[in-house]
């Protein structure tokens, strides 16, 4: 096989990529029509109107965008070589001589390139238009000028527990920070015991730890108890916004990096881990989901598609991609239930798949 693409692969690889970005918007136009339905049932609470509702939707395009595109890749990569074999041009491409093995590995590589850019759309814009569309409701909802709602926080690092009332995530030009009102910072000794409680009116996450402002902290002794007042401190500590964002954030909205820093933080304070962890180890196998699920596919437009219309071909593009989301879905809720490792749950399905596009390229070779 020439390491270079032949003016066939790159026609092949053509279809492909415009057949899957089609289908792909398809399914995401449908989806977000659905969302901004949803949406109309809120407005006129606050200032929340009809322009809020399309922006706020708008916003979300590229999470949806990300959790859509396996589903359109297997459904739009089948469609693309079923009507080219409803035309006998797969069949003309293996006159000329082309295995099933390259026109595979054509289909693929075409399907890899949208598979990274969706993987960077799923770190970058998705997180990202995620966290603006719930700031812009909470702050059309709310007189206060925030761009993401906090309350009743609980968070721990090491032997001290802190409970902010409230707060926000504000933003002035490109400096962002994370800003909680009355808070309490419990911090205890090895054996248990109250070692002090500070109440902090404002404390700030900056750049390399903690600002505390107007701090009152009472230190309890053996047999005495003192207290101090001071107008300002750092309080240097390993406890970041990422951390108390994602007590609050849905897990599955979040980057791997923020996932990452969540189970660091989980792990380190002997909290439980294990649904920041799923989402974690499902971001890493995305990717191989996607050519997995589109592998175990291609088979059927050798053989079954070439007679099909384009029922027979959506039909199985959603079984299989309704059928491998069911099969992961269960292996993962097991892995949560039996606490056994999230990867191999998540490598399980793909392996199956695998296994299924070998059998059907070595049966319609038979």
């Amino acid at each position: 096989m020439m390491p270079f693409p032949k003016i066939h692969d790159l026609y092949l690889g053509k279809v492909v990529l415009a057949t899957v970005v089609l289908t792909w918007a398809v399914l995401l136009g449908l989806d977000v029509m659905l969302a901004l339905v949803g949406e109309f049932g809120d407005i006129g609470d606050g200032r929340y109107g009809a322009m809020e509702a399309i922006v706020h939707t708008l916003y979300t395009v590229p999470r949806r965008g990300h959790y859509l595109f396996p589903t359109a890749a297997v459904i739009g990569s089948l469609m693309a070589l079923g009507q080219l074999a409803a035309t006998s041009e797969l069949t003309a491409l293996r006159a000329i001589g082309l295995s099933r093995r390259r026109l595979t590995v054509t289909v693929v590589a075409a399907l890899t390139l949208l598979t990274a850019l969706m993987v960077v759309n799923g770190e970058t814009l998705g997180p990202w238009g995620q966290r603006r569309a719930d700031a812009l409701k909470a702050s059309s909802r709310s007189d206060d000028l925030i761009v993401a709602q906090y309350s009743g926080v609980w968070a721990r690092e090491g032997d001290v527990i802190l409970n902010a009332e409230g707060g926000e995530e504000r933003v002035d030009g490109n400096d962002r920070w994370l800003e909680l009102h009355d808070v309490r910072l419990y911090e205890f000794e090895d054996d248990g015991r109250l070692q002090s409680l500070a109440r902090v009116a404002v404390a700030e996450h900056r750049p390399g730890g903690w600002l505390l402002r107007d701090v009152t902290r009472t230190t309890f002794a053996e047999d005495s108890v003192s207290r101090e007042t001071v107008a300002e401190e750092r309080w240097e500590s390993q406890l970041d916004a990422t951390a108390l964002s994602a007590d609050v954030d849905r897990p599955r909205y979040l980057s791997a990096t923020e996932l990452r820093s969540a189970i660091q933080y989980r792990r380190r304070n002997g909290l439980d881990a294990g649904e920041y962890e799923e989402h974690y180890w499902g971001r890493w196998f995305y990717p191989l989901n996607v050519l997995a699920l589109c592998l175990a596919a291609i088979p059927f437009a050798f053989g079954s598609l070439r007679s099909g219309g384009l029922g027979k071909r959506l039909f199985i593009g959603i079984v299989f991609a309704l059928g491998f989301w069911l099969l992961q879905t269960q292996f993962v809720k097991m892995a949560s239930a039996f606490n056994f490792d999230f990867r191999l749950a998540y490598a399980l399905p793909t392996v199956v798949m695998v296994a299924v596009s070998v059998f059907l390229f070595r049966k319609r070779s038979g």
